[in-house]
């Protein structure tokens, strides 16, 4: 699924975060977005990295699990991973392939909040 439509909340985009240093995120890789359209005045959109699952990560509440679905374009298995969250530029979203369910979003926004310490 291909779409020039401005990106929203809970879809996936194909997103090329080269060029990157050490252990952060690499290569064009899927992505959430999960900025609320009213933040920012940037052309920016901050996004959770997709890769492949490992058992492992059902250990750490950051992973968020998604398997794959026709609405979300995914084609195994797959891990939200909140820890890589990541502010990028409209430049670097280049191809819509689904959206996540409304309650995988909230999941992946919670891994964040868990990320960075906020109790509410």
């Amino acid at each position: 699924m291909t779409s020039t439509s401005e990106p929203r909340r809970g879809e996936i985009w194909n997103v090329r975060f080269d060029l990157s240093e050490g252990a952060e995120i690499s290569k064009i890789r899927p992505a959430v977005v999960v900025n609320v359209p009213e933040a920012g005045r940037l052309l920016l959109y901050i996004v959770v990295p997709i890769t492949a699952w490992d058992e492992r990560y059902s250990l750490f509440p950051w992973h968020t699990k998604l398997p794959p679905t026709p609405t979300n374009g995914l084609t195994k298995t797959s891990s939200a991973d909140s820890f890589q969250v990541k502010s990028v530029s409209q430049k670097r979203l280049l191809e819509k392939l689904g959206e996540v369910t409304e309650d995988q979003l909230n999941n992946i926004v919670a891994a964040i909040a868990l990320c960075v310490g906020y109790q509410g």
